[in-house]
């Protein structure tokens, strides 16, 4: 783990934030207007979540945002990173706006800006209204969604009605959070909403993710004004082969090619790499991509967004059914259980995929922040010019309330210290890191995992929706309010 035996300091203006979604934490799923989504959907079939719980309430942030704003100030933070629920404020992914749903954004950011806390919108984090994916714009009888050309350029004009509403008040945007997880987990695995399981879908919803992205950047370039800086968040693989031999080099590629290059390829060069092409031949022809969508989908970036948690280590497979190519450590699986279904086409019966070395957090997953600063000062090459920001990065742990109702979390506290050591050092190194967003701001309905899983700095007690900052919110304000990273990450 990167540690210092000296204070180090962050470059002045560097934004100390947090990050939240839409679904994880609002509620209030059928109040003023707003529809059904597909994790509204998902979350209600049984079976789909961890103990049946869904976010109709979540924690209830709709009806009790000015409190956490205030609490996001009094833990000094000067950035939030938000998503707006589209079907909110778009309750059909088509037509007009509901401004019952903008009202409830444009009052958000106000309160933000009066605590002069910077906002960052996230258009979609993973919440498509249910209308889209009931759409067969082609006469697919498997569904709609994001396999559906039309969904792009819906989202093309739902960006556009964010940008008019709240563009004099925004200066950052993120058009896509995670598009693996909308496509892979969604459409390949299933352990995702939709809950489709088709890998054909899967990369037809990565390509039209690409497309939508390129869509969404040129709607918010024709209303915003110049001050605008526009970007999307990944959530690149730090991916490692088991060992030096070719056939574990090339394991390393094919993850790297569904993991990273699907996205970036398109977005930063405009291309789709012929290894990724080649590798899924027996699976699609990618008839899907259409003249001059690569053109669209390679838009000027002003950030890219980079989401880490974990690295994943892999190697070939020692037979034919790769019997850990379920992706189980790469990257970010949000499922709460084993699918039968890969969420890797084309690789699957390729590659096996092994726990990375360290300790494990809630979820299972290793702790290690030498894959931060690496992706870091990958995406420095592969965007150069382009400043970065680590739009998402935290642990979940067994989090609860001891004497005096206080909760203390060092293993958060040490989890956090770490990545931000990586980060400064990859600063340190040349890359061009403008801020940092801790995942997350609370408690929350955590996806699959439903209510079992603790990411927050601020604990949620869920049956009276009473706030407590943890050790590690106190901890992490102490290195807002400073710039300074501690040498050792104190815990008392």
């Amino acid at each position: 783990m990167s540690s210092s035996t000296v204070h180090s300091t962050f470059p002045a203006g560097f934004l100390w934030g947090s990050a939240t979604a839409a679904y994880q934490i609002e509620g209030a799923v059928r109040e003023d207007g707003r529809t059904p989504s597909i994790w509204d959907t998902f979350s209600h079939t049984p079976g789909k979540v961890l103990g049946g719980d869904t976010g109709d309430v979540a924690v209830d942030h709709y009806h009790r945002w000015r409190d956490d704003v205030r609490l996001m100030a009094d833990l000094g933070l000067s950035a939030y990173r938000f998503s707006v629920s589209w079907s909110r404020v778009q309750p059909t992914g088509r037509g007009p706006a509901v401004q019952r749903g903008l009202d409830f954004y444009r009052a958000l950011v106000d309160e933000l800006l009066a605590h002069g806390i910077r906002p960052m919108v996230t258009l979609y984090h993973w919440d498509l209204p249910q209308e889209l994916e009931d759409a067969f714009p082609s006469g697919s009888s498997a569904g709609g969604g994001w396999p559906e050309r039309d969904t792009a350029y819906r989202f093309g004009e739902y960006a556009g009605i964010v940008a008019d509403a709240l563009g004099d008040r925004v200066e950052m945007w993120s058009t896509l959070n995670e598009p693996w997880c909308s496509a892979f987990l969604g459409y390949g695995s299933g352990v995702h909403a939709p809950g489709r399981a088709d890998p054909v879908a899967a990369l037809r919803a990565a390509h039209h993710l690409n497309l939508a992205h390129g869509l969404g950047v040129q709607a918010l370039r024709e209303r915003l004004p110049a001050r605008a800086r526009i970007g999307v968040s990944l959530n690149p693989s730090a991916v490692r082969p088991l060992t030096a031999s070719a056939a574990d080099q090339d394991a390393r590629r094919r993850i790297d090619a569904l993991a990273n290059r699907v996205f970036t390829g398109p977005m930063l060069r405009g291309v789709y790499d012929d290894d990724l092409l080649a590798d899924t031949a027996r699976i699609t022809d990618w008839a899907f991509v259409q003249d001059g969508d690569l053109r669209i989908a390679r838009q000027p970036l002003d950030f890219l967004g980079i989401n880490y948690y974990s690295p994943a280590v892999v190697s070939a497979a020692e037979d034919t059914q790769a019997s850990e190519a379920d992706g189980s450590s790469a990257p970010r699986p949000d499922g709460h259980g084993a699918s039968a279904h890969s969420p890797w086409p084309g690789a699957d019966d390729h590659v096996s995929f092994h726990r990375a070395p360290g300790e494990l957090t809630a979820m299972d997953w290793p702790v290690d922040p030498t894959g931060l600063k690496d992706l870091l000062l990958e995406y420095t090459a592969q965007a150069p010019g382009v400043p970065l920001y680590v739009t998402e990065n935290g642990a979940a742990y067994d989090d609860r309330p001891g004497t005096g109702g206080q909760v203390h979390d060092p293993e958060r506290i040490r989890y956090l210290h770490g990545h931000l050591a990586a980060v400064h050092e990859a600063i340190v190194a040349g890359a061009d890191v403008r801020g940092y967003y801790l995942w997350s701001l609370l408690d929350n309905f955590e996806w699959a995992y439903g209510y079992s899983k603790r990411f927050g700095a601020v604990h949620v007690d869920y049956a009276t929706q009473v706030r407590t900052p943890k050790s590690s919110a106190h901890w992490y304000a102490k290195v807002a309010a400073s710039g300074e990273l501690p040498g050792e990450p104190a815990t008392d």
